[in-house]
């Protein structure tokens, strides 16, 4: 109930959509329809000595989670406790085998986005998507792996209707009536006054603020005190630098940070801006439990395609555990082209011979495997985390490589934007990886 959180302040707070999608019927541990027993974990807020506090089945619980829900097993083993979803697509075995895990669930509630067409003038329209919601709601309110609902994910990016709050008002009043037991959010793309201001306004029956944000996590808490904003917040997406905001090439490639560098990033943000908010952060989701094509297939998952974890993974384990590994990723200290890093903006001729290499810093008892790919620059770039096409890999231009690092290939035959994609495997299954985009020009 943001009323008790954001009224009575005069400021405030300012990528992956999901689809609405039916599911199969209710998952094992859910309620059973014969004899109308609960079996929901109540969830609640309280602010103790200045602190808020969220607590389930009356126990503090700081959220360790992960957004996605790949391999939630592992997910536990690192030390995790919880996932977020973007939509109920597949809810009722990812609750399930969350619940299988002792895990909870961050429930997303997939709403229509403007940018996708949806007009919050239409009460029809909006109408009919409550009534959706409210199905969804009354379908998995009682599953004892439920934590939150999270009405939405980034309806404000893009926007011009600010009406959209209204409707989110309605869906969280709506569900804080027919579900006492668990917390309702909704999900923001980055925090202003202006977004704070309009939600404290129009939203006050939300639990808590919850929200997405890359490069400025580390200073989130002093921006959130630069506009006076004294409660609650859960960081619902947060992780590598964002590809919007990132030092790019000339030809305006942007520039992806090795598996090191993310690692090194992912510790960095999550003390600054969330460890360093104890009174006010009640956890995060980090980004992205999974893979996916966004910008490129390595930028947002911190797994491979093949579903091998990267450093980013043994960083999570520490800041969720404070214990790092046994056997940790491999580590990458630099990756060239003809001894060129990607900030130099490389230049190829066509079917030149090229020379790669990756310098790394390993477990000297894990020996290595490289795997080298030649990707297109991706031309299907979307916003908001919408579903991206993933480019065709270029085939037959590796001429040798010595399995310790460094490779030799013959620069594609047409001109253009690439990236020469590494990822270097030791015995425990885990990966160091990095890509360099490069331009092709005519040969002469």
């Amino acid at each position: 109930m943001l009323k008790r959180i954001l009224v009575g302040i005069s400021a405030a707070v300012c990528l992956l959509a999901g689809c609405q999608s039916s599911d199969d019927d209710y998952g094992k541990a859910a309620t059973k329809a014969d004899n109308n027993v609960s079996s929901a974990v109540p969830v609640s807020l309280t602010q103790r000595d200045g602190k808020w506090l969220l607590l389930r089945d009356g126990k503090p619980y700081f959220i360790k989670g992960a957004g996605g829900s790949a391999d939630l097993a592992y997910l536990a083993a690192v030390g995790g406790n919880s996932v977020r979803t973007w939509s109920t697509e597949n809810a009722a075995r990812i609750l399930d085998d969350a619940h299988a895990q002792g895990l909870t669930v961050m429930l997303g509630l997939h709403l229509g986005k403007e940018r996708h067409g949806f007009d919050y003038d239409d009460a029809d329209a909006v109408a009919q998507q409550q009534d959706r919601v409210r199905k969804t709601v009354l379908k998995y309110k009682d599953h004892p792996a439920l934590l939150a609902w999270g009405i939405g994910n980034e309806v404000d990016l893009f926007y011009t209707n600010t009406n959209v709050w209204y409707a989110v008002q309605d869906i969280a009043a709506m569900i804080q009536k027919i579900d006492p037991n668990h917390l309702v959010t909704t999900v923001v793309a980055g925090i202003n006054q202006e977004k704070a201001d309009l939600i404290a306004a129009r939203v006050p029956d939300i639990d808590f603020l919850s929200i997405n944000i890359y490069g400025g996590l580390e200073n989130l808490p002093q921006t959130l005190d630069a506009i006076g904003y004294r409660d609650a917040y859960v960081v619902t997406e947060w992780g590598p630098t964002g590809h919007w905001e990132i030092q790019k090439t000339s030809w305006g490639a942007p520039i992806e940070q090795t598996s090191t560098e993310k690692a090194a990033i992912y510790q960095k943000r999550y003390q600054r801006g969330i460890a360093a908010a104890p009174d006010q952060a009640l956890g995060s989701y980090a980004f992205l439990w999974g893979q996916k094509q966004e910008t490129t297939p390595t930028w947002y998952g911190v797994f491979t395609d093949s579903g091998k974890p990267n450093e980013v993974v043994d960083t999570l384990e520490y800041l969720w555990t404070g214990e790092w590994p046994s056997v940790r990723a491999p580590s990458i200290e630099q990756f060239t082209l003809n001894d060129r890093v990607a900030s130099q903006s490389i230049r190829l001729v066509a079917n030149s011979t090229v020379n790669a290499q990756v310098d790394l810093i390993s477990d000297e008892n894990q020996s290595l495997n490289f795997r080298w790919e030649i990707l297109p620059e991706s031309t299907d770039i979307k916003s908001g985390g919408d579903p991206e096409s993933r480019p065709s890999a270029i085939t037959g231009r590796i001429i040798s490589h010595d399995g310790n690092g460094r490779m030799q290939f013959a620069a594609p035959d047409e001109p253009g934007a690439y990236r020469l994609f590494v990822y270097a495997e030791n015995e425990a299954g885990k990966v160091a990886n990095a890509n360099i985009p490069f331009w092709v020009n005519k040969s002469t």
